[in-house]
């Protein structure tokens, strides 16, 4: 247990973090329970865009991305897309992103086309971040409130922050937390009591569900801080875990005339590197010395998505240029541990149950910003009784 001066600080300290940060704690969580089904109700939201007229053959082959990019560069009006995701279920559409220019550009930003994989026809665009209320925008935008507080890259710092602030928050309310090495105080500290007391309730909510929520909540604080300021919090994970260099590959410099392979060569090239693995998205090259970079799915990996097997082309010969399998036997602990933070962050790495969980866990910031702020108020409320009691002692004492 805690006491003396050293409580008084953490007291402190675990105060005026959660009112700093509070308001921001809760939205994030409000948020990430809408956002954990962002797919499926955005698909509800939007059927005319997002869903393919009829059930295709998954996995989409290169012969249909070799259809769909050659329609979207024969087209003025679309061009070379920065990025293609292909169709990851039987109603799933083919989804091409371009870079935003002009006051509409920011980081996150980019214009969607979606594309039917049976009948290769467009069905329409919008633009990905771009805040709006519309069906086509909705769930976009409470992507972007909940990673980037709709202002590009400062929003997102100040997310990071709050996930570092949340971790912060969590382990000095454990420390705080800590009884005495008593039965009788240990039992009184996980115990939720009202006793006639609505103030009791309130703080042993707090305290004896802030215990039991401690687990979870460092995991989405510390993996919250990961994937929005991934530079401040790798080093960290270095420091203790191998883990592999971050800087990707370049394509060399191609011999005069050699044009860059296609989508579709790029697709066969990843497939003969990972049989039986889903193609999900193909990352094209825009300038010289770019790669393709190819996102596939094998089976067994805890991502259920996208998958997080990530593979460099040449953009001009299709050879191997890097790769990061987490399924491979010797791939570093520390790119293990990073692997896991994106599913264990939306729930995903234990199903739709897991999905579930993290959906009504989403209420959590709220239920201890309210029962904080009231447990402070009531301090405060107190603590100038008593000052007041004190002056009209000294008052008539003189």
């Amino acid at each position: 247990m805690v006491s003396g001066r050293l409580r008084t600080v953490f007291l402190k300290l675990h105060r005026y973090i959660g009112l700093t940060f509070g308001l921001l704690f809760v939205l994030m969580g409000l948020t990430g329970t809408m956002i954990a089904w962002r797919e499926e109700l955005d698909t509800w939201l939007n059927p005319d865009l997002l869903e393919a007229s009829s059930a295709a053959r998954i996995p989409v082959g290169a012969a249909t991305v070799e259809s769909v990019t050659a329609k979207l560069m024969a087209d003025p009006h679309y061009g070379k897309p920065n990025l293609l995701m292909l169709p990851m279920h039987e109603h799933g559409v083919f989804i091409a992103y371009y870079p935003l220019k002009g006051p509409e550009a920011g980081p996150g930003r980019s214009r969607q086309v979606m594309i039917d994989p049976i009948t290769l026809a467009v069905k329409g665009e919008r633009f990905w971040g771009v805040p709006g209320l519309s069906r086509q925008q909705l769930m976009p935008t409470l992507f972007h409130l909940h990673r980037y507080l709709l202002s590009g890259d400062t929003g997102k710092t100040i997310t990071g922050v709050a996930g570092m602030m949340l971790l912060f928050l969590v382990l000095v309310g454990i420390v705080l937390w800590l009884p005495k090495l008593t039965a009788r105080a240990l039992k009184q500290s996980v115990r939720i009591a009202h006793g006639g007391s609505w103030s009791r309730f309130t703080y042993t909510l707090h305290r004896a569900g802030g215990l039991f929520a401690a687990p979870v909540l460092a995991t989405i604080a510390f993996s919250g801080w990961y994937l929005n300021l991934p530079k401040w919090v790798t080093p960290i994970i270095s420091s203790v875990m191998t883990v592999s260099a971050t800087e990707k590959p370049h394509s060399a410099a191609p011999p005069e005339g050699v044009h860059a392979i296609t989508p579709a060569q790029a697709m066969t090239a990843a497939q003969r590197e990972y049989p039986g693995a889903l193609v999900t998205r193909i990352g094209l090259p825009r300038k010289p010395g770019d790669v393709y970079e190819i996102r596939l799915r094998q089976s067994g990996e805890i991502r259920g998505d996208s998958g997080a097997t990530r593979l460099w082309l040449d953009a001009y010969t299709g050879q191997r240029l890097g790769a990061r399998d987490p399924l491979a036997k010797d791939a570093p602990s520390g790119d293990t541990l990073i692997n896991w933070l994106f599913p264990l962050h939306t729930g995903e790495a234990f199903g739709t149950p897991g999905r579930a969980f993290i959906t009504a866990f989403g209420l959590t910031p709220l239920i201890f910003a309210i029962t904080g702020v009231l447990i402070w108020w009531k301090r405060r409320s107190g603590h100038r009784r008593h000052l007041a009691r004190e002056r009209e002692r000294l008052r008539r004492a003189g």
